[in-house]
């Protein structure tokens, strides 16, 4: 790399780093800023809730959005609206001030990640150098994932959960005013009309299938609302699909669905994302309700998760050389498998615990293998006009995974456990579900991308 290219990819990195911390930073605070705020039990779901919904609804909107008038432009644009929601959160003296600021971290999260990623692979050539820069990236986006429960618990203990939302706003500033001097604009000299009837239903049916599989979670799938909700997102995503194919500048061509790699790719990322985020929610439930820890000391454990996934990030270039995306996706998947179902072993002794830090040690690597497998393969080969599409399809997928897992994954736990909410009752069902996570994992190695 150049240094140019250096600096380009500490930049982008620290900002996908940051966004990735705040999908799990408040975690932890949720409790504390209950009784700070007022927020009725009921309605503390909605501060991660808002978030999700903004945040997976308008990624795929954004990412083209980005293609057309300018990534460069949409991503400063984002980091500007992320500082000022995170300033406003920090601030919040309301539930309502509270949920709206999480609204717009949604939204400039839903801005920033398409553009910040497309940045990124129209900055290092398809290739090694594009490989090594998604494989930093996906160490450090999951290893955002599994420290933001750290950092909330450290901030909260011993400053204020106000802090979760304030240690954005210097980070964005930082970016705001070094990135114009770095990162160059990239837009098409003619720019196609807006495919309005795509855009609407794309994301109407993203915001219903979240919302749907979120309320699934809290109530089951027999929920009329969860039903009612992933009823209309199947009808709009259903119409979207009718509009694209009728339009004359479709918000997702056809065509580049209809590519394997994209197809095939963005399949992977969504069992990648949704088997690694649902065994975090599975094992946190062990650590609190069986092993009896502190959500702080839940927190510290899951950073043995963060360490392997950063060593998976590290590590997957080489893989993906020596192997090609194919291979690595099933090695990958199959490391993730096999840790996954060792977790099945996991019993009500103190002991363990090592089970437990070694098996997602070894699955965090494996995941990560899989993860930027997947992000080289659904973006590759598509033209430098594509990348905000392709990356704005991949993020689209990695939110669609991440809020589809735990409710799936919870269903099956809690049909496990039965009438019983003791120790053994709880592990019971927690191992099925460990066991139905890791067979997906183990079924996902069969993914066949052309590459």
């Amino acid at each position: 790399m150049t240094g140019r290219q250096r600096l380009i990819l500490v930049l982008l990195l620290g900002s996908q780093f940051m966004l990735a911390v705040d999908f799990s930073i408040l975690n932890v605070a949720l409790p504390v800023i209950g009784a700070g705020l007022g927020f009725a039990l009921a309605d503390l779901q909605w501060v991660a809730t808002a978030f999700a919904l903004a945040a997976a609804g308008f990624t795929l909107l954004a990412g083209r959005i980005a293609d057309l008038y300018g990534r460069r432009r949409l991503f400063l644009a984002g980091m500007a609206l992320l500082g000022l929601s995170s300033l406003a959160g920090g601030l919040a003296s309301s539930p309502g001030i509270l949920l709206a600021a999480r609204v717009a971290q949604g939204l400039a999260t839903a801005v920033v990640t398409p553009a910040g990623l497309s940045l990124l692979t129209t900055s290092f050539p398809e290739g090694p150098l594009r490989s090594r820069a998604l494989g930093l990236n996906g160490a450090l986006m999951s290893a955002g994932f599994t420290s933001g429960a750290v950092l909330g618990g450290l901030l909260t203990d011993l400053l204020s959960w106000r802090w979760a939302f304030l240690i954005n706003v210097p980070v964005a500033l930082a970016v705001l005013v070094t990135a114009p001097a770095l990162l160059t604009e990239s837009r098409p000299t003619e720019r196609p009309a807006m495919d309005v009837p795509g855009a609407v239903t794309v994301t109407g049916g993203l915001l219903a299938l979240v919302f749907g599989l979120t309320r699934a979670g809290e109530h089951g799938f027999a929920d009329p609302l969860a039903l009612g909700s992933l009823a209309a997102a199947a009808a709009l995503l259903a119409a979207f699909r009718f509009a694209e194919r009728r339009s004359a500048s479709p918000l997702v061509p056809p065509a580049v669905l209809a590519r394997p790699n994209v197809r095939w790719g963005n399949l992977a990322g969504l069992v990648a994302f949704a088997t690694e985020t649902s065994l975090v929610f599975l094992l946190t439930l062990y650590l609190q309700k069986v092993l009896g820890y502190s959500p702080l000391a839940t927190g510290l454990a899951f950073g043995v998760l963060g360490l392997g996934t950063v060593a998976g990030g590290l590590a997957a270039p080489r893989v993906l050389a020596r192997t090609g995306t194919r291979r690595a996706l099933a090695v990958g998947f199959g490391v993730q498998a096999v840790a996954t179902a060792s977790l099945a072993l996991l019993g009500t002794g103190p002991g363990s615990i090592w089970l437990l830090l070694a098996a997602t040690f070894v699955g965090g690597v494996g995941n990560m293998l899989a993860i930027v497998a997947f992000m080289v393969t659904a973006t590759s080969g598509l033209p430098d006009a594509e990348q905000g599409l392709a990356t704005g399809i991949a993020t689209m997928t990695q939110q669609v995974g991440i809020t589809m897992g735990i409710p799936v994954m919870s269903a099956v736990a809690t049909a496990a456990m039965g009438p019983g909410s003791g120790a053994a009752a709880v592990l019971h069902g927690l191992v099925v579900a460990v066991l139905v996570n890791a067979a997906l994992a183990l079924a996902a190695t069969a993914i066949r991308p052309n590459r």
